[in-house]
């Protein structure tokens, strides 16, 4: 893919920069990261590209191969992709982020928990995703968003491999023609490209800065339009996991398998209805003559054989395999799990879990999250420094535990700690609802004191 210091060689016209973005962006969505990334955005769309892809086919006495279209091709999807994304990023995010000093969460606007959900879930199925502090807000830049045909082509520094620029594209259908249009940004501002069709390249929009003041007197009337921009790139990366790839790598395999056991299953059962039939004396019927029979016998549910001819239709039950497929779905389904180091609440009993079993049975999954975290808190670290506050992120992980268990456990050992702490550690009560407990105790217990001195 193209870097940082093959932009600066074409930074010497806009023409050749608008060129450059085009380019670039074309060998970016022909790259094995924007692939991966694109399956991965696709799996988490609930859409399995492997069996949608799947085509039966049957083959004449000659050889030639024909599409199957008489019988049954159920193409069944199992969501575990996006099941185990969510379930990751709920229980690291699903709190939000927390702030040491209350005042600075509001500077970062009031969609910044759910900004940082879209990044975590666009990172884990893409590999990576780019997070943009725009003046007071944050947005998510997918790495490959397929379902908005956008995406973002990075730019990377060859020497420090440090984002140092980046292309934010869009692709639109109008008429007959494709209009492509996309943003380069900098480090000193941020300049839009447009293409139709098979026009060259063009600025669409003059370079500026990221932070524009206007200012306007009343006395003469004069608009003066001032432009500022940060100390660095304002888009910073999160990425999955430390070899930046999607989390379908390693697991799609298996949720294709699945998909495809669990679809041929479907397929037998309407196929065979229960029984198979055998015809005597029909040497001359290929393989879509049989298709057909099979398929009148399902619409019609009767057929006509000349006897005098020796010709005849037997029908014979027919069992279909189930034990066998079940066990390896099972095997499956357990692979998956381990492998994306994740909770399957169905391995948990029904009976009360003590907290030290819960505990145990999270331990995979909070690895993996811990993991995970240090990509996070490193991202938000960086949002924070851009937006220009001094603070430290934090995150309240969302776990099963046993209530009444740990709540006795607290209150046991009540004596030795503060009620902050106790309050905070309560497990029936949200971090919100705590919050206001404590701030409830605190003003009951300063008005207990004034009523003290009084």
């Amino acid at each position: 893919m193209k870097t940082y210091q093959d932009l600066l060689k074409k930074s010497d016209t806009e023409a050749n920069k608008a060129q450059f973005c085009r380019d670039a962006v074309a060998e970016f969505m022909s790259s094995v990261e924007y692939a991966q990334a694109k399956a991965g955005e696709a799996y988490y769309n609930k859409h399995n590209l492997t069996i949608e892809a799947f085509q039966k086919y049957l083959y004449s006495i000659s050889g030639r191969q024909v599409p199957d279209i008489f019988s049954s091709n159920y193409k069944l999807k199992t969501l575990f992709f996006r099941r185990l994304v969510t379930q990751q990023v709920q229980y690291v995010t699903g709190n939000g982020v927390y702030l040491n000093e209350v005042k600075n969460k509001a500077k970062l606007g009031k969609d910044f928990d759910y900004q940082i959900q879209l990044a975590s879930k666009r990172a884990m199925a893409g590999g990576r995703a780019f997070g943009f502090w725009n003046y007071d807000h944050l947005e998510v830049f997918g790495f490959a968003d397929t379902a908005t045909q956008a995406g973002f082509c990075p730019l990377y520094n060859e020497d420090t491999a440090q984002l140092e620029a980046g292309i934010r594209y869009w692709f639109r259908q109008v008429g007959d023609s494709t209009l492509f249009r996309c943003t380069l940004y900098e480090a000193d501002g941020y300049t839009e490209y447009r293409q139709t069709g098979k026009d060259k390249p063009e600025v669409l929009e003059e370079k500026r800065g990221y932070k524009r003041t206007t200012t306007q007197s009343k006395a003469t009337g004069i608009e003066s339009v001032t432009d500022e921009n940060y100390t660095k790139l304002p888009i910073v990366p999160l990425y999955a996991n430390d070899t930046h790839e999607s989390e379908l790598i390693g697991i799609r395999e298996c949720i294709d398998c699945y998909d495809f056991i669990k679809s041929g299953l479907a397929n037998d059962i309407d196929d065979t209805s229960g029984f198979y039939w055998i015809l005597k004396n029909t040497g001359g019927m290929d393989d879509t003559d049989l298709a057909k029979f099979i398929q009148r016998m399902k619409t019609v549910k009767a057929t006509v054989v000349d006897g005098d001819q020796g010709v005849d239709a037997e029908a014979h039950s027919l069992d279909v395999p189930v034990v066998a497929r079940e066990t390896m779905l099972e095997l499956l389904r357990k692979d998956i799990y381990e492998d994306f180091q994740a909770l399957d609440v169905n391995t948990l009993s029904a009976s009360a879990k003590t907290t030290q079993e819960i505990q145990a049975s999270y331990q995979n999954q909070d690895n993996k999250c811990a993991d995970f975290e240090y990509y996070l808190i490193d991202f938000v670290q960086q949002i924070l420094e851009l937006a220009g506050i001094d603070d430290e992120p934090t995150f309240r992980w969302n776990r099963v535990v046993n209530q009444a268990e740990q709540t006795q456990m607290i209150l046991q050992a009540s004596n030795y700690l503060t009620d902050e702490v106790i309050v905070k550690h309560l497990p029936f009560l949200t971090p919100e609802e705590a919050d206001i407990v404590i701030k409830d105790l605190a003003n009951n217990n300063y008005d207990m004191f004034n009523g003290d001195e009084e």
